[in-house]
C-alpha cells in the first residue's frame, strides 16, 4: 500500500500594492476596450478595475507613486471632532500633546460612545491621516513657558518636599538614591538627519527593515554617580541560548516590555546586587507612576529590602526624573552611533532572499553596555541635583535646579511615532485599552485604499 503524503500547503499570498500610475493606465485601457479587456492584460481582477474607474478622479489628484490614499473624509467624524477639540484645547493651555495620547483618548471616547465609533483601533497610520485633516505636525518647542501651571508647580513642590522629608528622616547616602526608568528601543536606530548634498528631494536611509521592532532597556543610577547594569528585555516567549555579554540582565516578555514580574526581578537582580543592596542599607528609590511599580506586591518586595519609594506625579517626568531629564537622550545617541557604525563595518547575516537581518539580541546588548558604561559618572551626579532630589539640604546646591535652563534640548523619548507602554498618559489606563494601542499597522485588518 503507498504512503500517502500529506498536501504541501502554499503559504498565503500576501495583498499586492498598485501605484496610482500603474490603476490608471488599467483605467484607460478599460476605457478604450473594456473591463475584461484591462484585466487580462495587466493581471488583475476585473473587480480592482471597476473599482479603480469609479475612483478616477480621486486616482488623478494624488501622487502618481502612492499606492492609496489615505486621507479625505474620516470615517468617524463625531469621534475626531472631539479628538481636534481636545489637542486645541490642550495646546492653547501650553500642554504638550503627543501621539499617545491622541491614540489614547479616542480609544477611551471610542468605548464610552460606541455607535459613533465602531470597530476603530486607533492606529499609527490613523493618526497620520488625522494629522493631515486636521493640518497638524509634530513640532519642537521654541522656548518653554515662563511660569509652570499652577498644579504641576504645586506637585513639584510636593514631590520635593517629600524627597526632603524622607532625606531629613533617614539620613541616606548619596549611593543609596536611585533612579530607575525603563526606555523603548528599536533594533534599528535610524536618525532623522544626515549630511546629504544640497538640492536633492529624496534622501533613502539604508535599514534592516525593522524600525518597528522594538525591545525594552531599564536604566538605573544612584545619586553618587553609579551606574547599575541594564536589564534588557526582548519581544519573546521563551529565551535564546545565547551567551550574553557580561554586565547586562536581559530577560524576555512576550510583548517585549515591562511588568510586575519584569520589575520583581529587576529588584532581585539589580537593585538589590549593588553594594548597598547586598546588605539591605535603607534607600531611596525614584521612578514614575508606571502600572507594575505601584503594585501590592512590589510594595511589599520594597519593604522586605529595606527601599522607600518616591514615586513621580504623572506628568513631571521630564522635569524631576534624572534619566528623563538628563541621561536618556546621550544614551540613546551612543547607541544610534555604534548601530551605525555597525550598518557600515559590523558583521551581519542576510536571509535566503538576501535581506539583511536585524543585530543579533547579543549585538544589541553589546550596543547598551558600551552606550550606558561611555556615560559620565559626573553627568550622573549632575542629573540628581538638576531634579532636586540628592542636593545638599542646607540650600546651598538649590542653583543646580536652574544651570543651562536655555541650553537644554527637547527630549523624543521614545520615537512619537511609536507606542510607549511607558507613557505618563498611561498610568491609570485599562489593561484593554493599552492592548489595543499596542496592535501595529502591519496587524490591522482593514484597507482603506482603493
Amino acid at each position: 500500500m503507498a504512503n500517502r503524503q500529506d498536501p504541501i500547503l502554499a503559504p498565503p499570498a500576501r495583498r499586492k500594492k498598485y501605484e496610482a500610475s500603474f490603476k490608471l493606465k488599467v483605467v484607460n485601457f478599460a476605457m478604450e476596450h473594456n473591463n475584461c479587456a484591462a484585466a487580462r492584460q495587466y493581471g488583475v481582477t476585473e473587480k480592482m478595475v471597476r473599482d479603480w474607474k469609479a475612483n478616477e478622479k480621486a486616482l488623478r489628484s494624488m501622487p502618481r507613486g502612492k499606492c492609496a490614499l489615505r486621507r479625505g473624509t474620516p470615517h468617524w467624524p463625531e469621534l475626531e471632532k472631539h479628538v481636534a477639540d481636545m489637542v486645541n484645547e490642550h495646546r492653547q493651555s501650553g500642554y504638550i500633546v503627543t501621539q499617545n495620547q491622541i491614540r489614547l483618548f479616542a480609544l477611551q471616547w471610542a468605548k464610552s460612545n460606541p455607535d459613533h465609533s465602531n470597530r476603530i483601533k486607533a492606529t499609527v497610520s490613523w493618526c497620520t491621516r488625522f494629522f493631515e485633516r486636521h493640518n497638524l505636525v509634530l513640532r519642537q518647542k521654541t522656548k518653554i513657558a515662563q511660569k509652570l501651571p499652577a498644579d504641576l508647580e504645586a506637585k513639584v513642590n510636593s514631590f520635593h518636599r517629600y524627597v526632603i522629608q524622607q532625606r531629613n528622616k533617614h539620613g541616606y547616602a548619596l549611593s543609596s538614591i536611585g533612579n530607575m526608568d525603563e526606555t523603548p528601543m528599536n533594533f534599528d536606530m535610524v536618525g532623522n538627519r544626515t549630511v546629504h548634498p544640497k538640492g536633492a528631494k529624496t534622501i533613502l536611509i539604508k535599514t534592516t527593515g525593522h524600525e518597528k521592532s522594538s525591545f525594552t532597556v531599564v536604566l538605573a543610577c544612584t545619586a553618587d554617580g553609579a551606574k547599575l547594569r541594564p536589564m534588557i528585555i526582548f519581544k519573546r516567549k521563551t529565551m535564546l541560548k545565547l551567551r550574553f555579554p557580561v554586565g547586562c540582565y536581559v530577560h524576555v516578555h512576550e510583548k517585549g516590555w515591562m511588568d510586575e514580574e519584569g520589575v520583581k526581578l529587576w529588584l532581585d537582580n539589580v537593585w538589590s546586587r549593588r553594594p548597598d543592596g547586598l546588605i539591605k542599607k535603607r534607600s531611596l528609590l525614584v521612578w514614575d507612576m508606571f502600572r507594575a511599580h505601584l503594585t501590592p506586591s512590589t510594595k511589599q518586595r520594597l519593604a522586605r529590602i529595606n527601599t522607600d519609594a518616591a514615586v513621580i506625579p504623572a506628568g513631571l517626568t521630564s522635569l524631576v526624573q534624572p534619566l528623563d531629564v538628563c541621561l536618556n537622550k546621550p544614551f540613546k545617541d551612543r547607541i544610534r552611533g555604534q548601530w551605525n557604525e555597525w550598518m557600515v563595518s559590523g558583521e551581519k547575516s542576510f536571509t535566503k532572499g538576501g535581506n539583511m537581518r536585524a543585530p543579533q539580541l547579543d549585538v544589541l546588548c553589546k550596543f547598551v553596555i558600551k552606550a550606558w558604561n561611555d556615560i559620565d559618572a559626573e553627568t550622573v551626579i549632575k542629573s540628581f541635583k538638576k531634579c532636586g532630589i540628592s542636593n545638599s539640604l542646607d540650600g546651598m546646591e538649590d542653583d543646580y535646579l536652574w544651570q543651562d535652563e536655555e541650553k537644554a534640548e527637547a527630549e523624543t523619548t521614545p520615537s512619537d511615532t511609536e507606542f510607549d507602554p511607558y507613557d505618563d498618559c498611561l498610568t491609570n489606563v485599562p489593561q484593554d485599552v493599552i492592548d489595543l494601542l499596542m496592535i501595529s499597522d502591519d496587524e490591522q485588518e482593514d484597507f482603506e485604499g482603493f
